[in-house]
């Protein structure tokens, strides 16, 4: 089939490279020319494991183009994907289909034959209909059709997602429109996967119904999480307990700082915003938003709990920025609600992430980057693990120890053992859904002071301030003894 995508974001690239992967032939469109210039040279913006190696491969092949010009990219072409971005609105929360809208209207423009216009993007019940009666008003007689088909992919995994996926959705009213996209995924057809077919309504509602209750299995456990912590159970244990009924499942039963990224917290946030608007009570998902942006606005209060003391001058080290493994994506990242927070308390903080720093330097301010995680924690108060990178979950705590300042470890990702960070390396250490562990007393960090006489008018700098002339204790990286009993 010939295949249009309109939006090489996220859900448009990761659909082209994998449409055209099977032998379709492509074009993805975009406005942004630097964008599609830097793709038709296969440099891929976007870090998803395996796609651009796949974009690169259908580009030689053929299979694969690029292209600004929506006109001539939709002449004579079976289907276009609308696969543009829809942001919460910054107003209400709502999801802003403007460049939808847009996109929908510049395709009935173009329109030269017989096209299905399939909405990939998120889009709240209705916008089918909407996208059909816009794109008459504009070509009264041309002959297309609108159809849905969400996309469920995830960041990190989103070419295994595409290509073995638990179902398809597709969301059509007429039998053309349906023949035309069950021969599309015949192969994944042909390899067992459940095809199911709905009306358009029902598909635009399938997606929001999925991620809210995805999203309400994580706030469910992380405040199962918080209540083993009070009582002395172990969450995971419990996960392991509750994810082997079948009924329940044990995806998405993994405790930790809160749900981030692109999908949950605007898709929960606009199906809200549709319930409130037909008048129907979501107190589940409400619920589910409330309890997500309450953990993440806590953090920093279990950071200065696990210290024992304020925030403030504190060195703290954070250890992955992106909202989960596998991806660059910082969008409403647990990490920024942190570092806000904890730069409020007036903190130092310092950072690394294997692939997200570049998107956090626009995101955040007065935060230091460091190339590896040992940088990171030099002389730090404190140490927070936010992303579970696999670079992150081999630590040498040996070498950690022997640069920080105090031994303090806040694990949100459930990833270490307590007993070997508190007995073997004498950390006193948190992990989340577990009590808190203090080291033991001979365990503990004891720095050396050491009083320096520095001469009037004379200007020195002790990593946080300047000071003149004066006795005072200077610590430093190159001036701390580190006391420590037992090694």
């Amino acid at each position: 089939m010939k295949i249009a995508i309109i939006g090489t974001g996220y859900v448009g690239l990761v659909s082209g490279a994998c449409f055209s992967a099977w032998g379709h032939h492509v074009i993805c469109v975009d406005v942004d020319n630097a964008r599609i210039d830097a793709l038709n040279r296969g440099e891929v913006a976007i870090f998803e494991p395996g796609l651009t190696n796949l974009v690169t491969s259908s580009l030689q092949s053929g299979h694969l183009q690029f292209a600004t010009d929506l006109k001539k990219a939709v002449r004579d072409i079976d289907i276009v994907f609308i696969a543009v971005g829809t942001p919460a609105s910054a107003h209400d929360g709502d999801a802003d289909l403007s460049h939808v809208f847009k996109a929908a209207q510049q395709t009935a423009l173009a329109l030269c034959g017989p096209t299905l216009v399939v909405t990939k993007s998120t889009v709240p019940v209705g916008t089918s209909e909407r996208l059909e009666a816009l794109m008459r008003s504009v070509r009264p007689n041309a002959d297309f059709e609108v159809a849905s088909n969400p996309e469920f992919l995830r960041e990190g995994s989103a070419i295994a997602d595409f290509n073995k996926p638990d179902r398809v959705v597709i969301g059509c009213d007429s039998d053309r429109a349906r023949a035309l996209l069950l021969a599309l995924y015949r192969p994944l057809m042909e390899a067992g996967v459940p095809v199911i077919t709905t009306t358009r309504r029902s598909a635009e509602l399938t997606k929001y119904a999925a991620n809210a209750f995805l999203a309400t299995k994580i706030a469910f456990i992380n405040e199962m999480a918080d209540l083993c912590e009070k009582v002395g159970a172990n969450i995971d244990e419990i996960a392991i307990g509750m994810g082997m009924d079948k009924r329940i499942g044990a995806a998405f039963l993994k405790a930790g700082p809160g749900y981030g990224g692109s999908c949950f917290p605007k898709d929960t946030t606009a199906l809200l915003r549709t319930a409130q608007e037909c008048g129907v009570s979501l107190r589940l998902v409400e619920e589910t938003i409330a309890s997500n942006t309450s953990r993440k606005r806590t953090l920093a209060h279990r950071l200065r709990a696990l210290l024992g003391e304020t925030l403030q001058f504190k060195k703290i080290a954070v250890l992955g920025l992106t909202f989960k493994a596998g991806t660059d994506d910082m969008r409403d990242a647990p990490s920024l609600t942190l570092i806000h927070a904890l730069q409020s308390a007036g903190a130092n903080v310092h950072a690394f992430d294997p692939r997200g720093m570049k998107n956090a330097h626009a995101l955040l301010r007065d935060v230091t980057f460091s190339s590896n995680p040992y940088e990171c924690a030099e002389e730090a108060d404190a140490i927070v693990l936010m992303t579970d990178w696999q670079c992150l979950q081999n630590l040498d705590f040996k070498r950690l120890g022997a640069t920080m300042k105090r031994r303090v470890f806040l694990d949100l990702r459930g990833v270490y053992d307590l007993d070997m960070l508190v007995n073997r390396y004498g950390f006193t250490a948190e992990r989340v859904g577990h009590p808190t562990r203090q080291a033991p007393e001979d365990r503990i960090i004891r720095l050396k002071r050491r009083v320096t006489y520095v001469p009037p008018g004379v200007e020195v700098h002790n990593g946080t301030r300047s000071l003149r002339g004066s006795s005072f204790t200077r610590a430093s990286s190159a001036s701390v003894q580190r006391e420590l009993d037992h090694e």
